[in-house]
């Protein structure tokens, strides 16, 4: 162990009664358990010392810890669970987010976790050229997503979204013109109304055309 990590406080949890040490094993497991059991994971990997309790199976550790004994008298089990760090608590009645674990123990300076992995940058690279209408991006990038192993399907949903982007302004400025001129308008022969649209020519009292809806 560094220097840094022996400096660095034991973080203490104290869980309200499960049916095992973490709680995922039951027939209805909080989602928020399993991504707390993922957050200590790495919170250990940065070197911070855990301990874990569960009042069902380890209520000796409540009654010899002062902080929790007391939180315990005044607000009996609604304030599990509790997490100490030190001599103080931190977090009570629910399970904080890995940031919050993270500055209680004075890890905030670490570099945020991110999620932009070179799949992820395919992904988007796929999308965007959909959206932009680029068939050499979106060839070079498809290549480059089968190599890292994206399957099809994960391809498939970043052209939807590619295709929703591109697609969404045309539907706003083809809504516009259809609210401007008075009536709908599909895809018909150049120059000429479609049949059935909704516009038609009409002759004015001066044998002039126009439209009906302008």
């Amino acid at each position: 162990m560094s220097s840094d990590e022996s400096t660095l406080p034991k973080l203490q949890i104290y869980d309200p009664p499960m049916c095992c040490a973490t709680g995922v094993c039951g027939p209805a497991v909080d989602p928020v358990l399993p991504r707390f059991a993922a957050d200590l994971e790495w919170l250990k990997e940065q070197g911070i010392a855990l301990e874990r309790f569960n009042l069902a199976q380890q209520p000796g550790a409540f009654a010899n810890a002062p902080l929790v004994k007391q939180a315990l008298e005044q607000d009996g089990n609604d304030c599990l669970p509790l997490v100490v760090v030190g001599s103080a608590i931190v977090s009570r009645g629910a399970y904080p987010t890995r940031d919050e674990l993270a500055a209680s123990v004075g890890l905030e300076a670490l570099e945020p976790l991110t999620r932009f992995t070179p799949v992820v940058a395919e992904l988007v690279a796929i999308g965007a050229a959909i959206a932009s209408n680029c068939e050499p991006g979106f060839k070079y990038h498809f290549t480059q997503a089968r190599k890292l192993g994206v399957s099809r399907q994960d391809m498939a949903r970043a052209v939807a979204v590619g295709r929703a982007v591109k697609e969404a302004p045309a539907g706003a400025v083809l809504a516009l013109a259809e609210r401007f001129l008075g009536c709908s308008v599909s895809p018909g022969e150049a120059g000429a109304p479609p049949q059935g649209a909704g516009c038609g020519e009409t002759t004015s009292a001066g044998g002039e055309a126009r439209s009906k809806c302008c």
